[in-house]
């Protein structure tokens, strides 16, 4: 090879060289989401979009408007406007699967937001909802250890309202098997709406003449609904229950005492960590060089790479965790609670 050809040949791999360091930025971040109804998923939007954007990145999204049908074809316009890869938080796990199959066949990474998608191929990025499921019984546990428990599950389109309860009865099977702690009402939330909450909580209410001890909500927009309507029978406050996600809301509730226990998950890490891990497998990056990926079996038999995060339980007793992070203010937390009666508002 002469010295011209030689030198060619360098030229154009150091060109490729440099076009692929310049692919490492500019890339184009789509992001489904299945709704905006609740506080939280603004606060992992913003941490995410922050975060894509000091990567150099674009963020694009679309709020399906908790519409699965819309969601498919939201997640497809993502692709037509050149999403380097996707996030999705799925409305509905199995109806948005021929929109993912769609991307991981033309070669799009696609990352799970907080709920799990069935497909060898999404890369699971969430919380430990088993976690988040025992700390929720444990707070209530600790309050009422007997008596007539009501179950508010998630969506029944979530595979998060099945990790929830199991991580719930693992805490509580050992009193239900021994009978201090009944059943008596146990139903998932469509949509995660707190109206329906409410309205099964009032069913289960109604059919147990009021005789309800303690509420494992699944979160605090099912909390809130659930709260309601014990609320209308006078019982708001007498009654433990549960939630997660600390959103502003439920964490003035645990301040007031209408509700015990919102398991935090910091949404800002959920979103910053979900945008580095796209643009890594974007990069071209695989799943299993993500730091800190392990395996996960999911229910359909799948195995897929997944990173965990840590929730914390939050109560009267730590609500300082969150007014010190900087999540909420005092003054939005404490707001309406009696001067002494929680120390984080004093």
């Amino acid at each position: 090879m002469n010295k011209f050809a030689a030198a060619m040949l360098a030229g154009v791999a150091l060109s490729m060289s440099l076009a692929t360091v310049a692919s490492a930025k500019d890339k184009v971040i789509g992001v489904s989401w299945s709704n905006f109804q609740e506080e939280r998923w603004k606060t992992d939007e913003a941490a995410m979009k922050a975060a894509i954007e000091a990567a150099g990145d674009k963020y694009i999204s679309a709020d399906a408007q908790s519409n699965p049908g819309k969601q498919l074809t939201d997640v497809e316009s993502l692709i037509a406007q050149g999403a380097n890869a996707l996030i999705i938080l799925a409305q509905d796990a199995s109806a948005i699967g021929p929109a993912v199959q769609k991307a991981v066949d033309e070669g799009i990474p696609v990352v799970g937001y907080d709920r799990l998608i069935e497909n060898k191929d999404v890369f699971y990025l969430t919380f430990d909802n088993k976690e988040v499921g025992r700390l929720q019984a444990k707070g209530v546990f600790a309050v009422k250890p007997e008596g007539n428990y009501v179950f508010i599950k998630g969506s029944g389109a979530d595979p998060n309202a099945d990790f929830l309860f199991s991580g719930q009865m693992e805490v509580l099977k050992e009193a239900v098997d021994a009978g201090k702690i009944k059943n008596v009402g146990e139903a998932y939330t469509d949509g995660w709406l707190p109206a329906n909450a409410q309205k099964n909580m009032e069913q289960f209410l109604t059919a147990n003449d009021n005789k309800v001890d303690a509420v494992v909500a699944s979160n605090d927009g099912t909390a809130g609904g659930a709260i309601a309507a014990l609320a209308a029978q006078g019982l708001a406050g007498s009654v433990p229950v549960s939630g997660q996600d600390g959103d502003h809301a439920a964490l003035n509730r645990i301040a007031l005492g209408t509700q015990t226990v919102s398991v935090w998950k910091d949404a800002r890490e959920l979103g910053k960590n979900a945008a580095e891990i796209a643009a890594q497998l974007a990069d071209g990056k695989t799943m299993a060089d993500i730091p800190n990926a392990v395996d996960f079996t999911t229910p359909g038999g799948n195995t897929v790479k997944s990173v965990f995060l840590t929730p914390v339980a939050i109560t009267k007793d730590n609500l300082n965790v969150v007014i010190d992070a900087g999540w909420i203010s005092k003054d939005v937390a404490c707001a309406g609670v009696a001067a002494g009666s929680v120390a984080a508002c004093n």
